[in-house]
């Protein structure tokens, strides 16, 4: 008798939270630049599915799928559109992350002196 090899399927999420972000356009971003045995464009063909609902972007595989390779594309992504200097991606919990904006602080500066 011959063990079938046990596949778990990971799913990793990123939330967009009260953020002005075309969620369609990271969906295209994502599906176009996820590598999988180091090649683009074969997410079909190794199990893994970018899902959009409403305010959430999920990823399933069946391959690993590190979380941190999740948020290097969504960094590149606010990069690329001009959003990485007032957007953020924040670890929420263990399979999670959301785009926040930056808290900026209307007051004093600290380190300043003025006189």
């Amino acid at each position: 008798m011959v063990a079938k090899p046990h596949t778990k399927s990971t799913k990793r999420t990123l939330r967009k939270k009260k953020v002005h972000l075309k969620i369609e356009d990271l969906e295209a971003f994502l599906n176009e630049k996820i590598k999988v045995n180091g090649k683009t464009g074969h997410l079909a063909a190794n199990n893994v599915k970018v899902e959009v609902a409403k305010t959430k972007v999920s990823v399933i595989s069946e391959v690993p799928f590190s979380k941190r390779y999740l948020k290097y594309l969504t960094k590149k992504y606010l990069k690329r559109n001009s959003l990485r200097d007032w957007l953020r991606v924040v670890a929420v919990n263990k399979n999670t992350y959301e785009v926040r904006y930056f808290h900026i602080n209307d007051g004093e500066d600290a380190g300043s002196d003025h006189e």
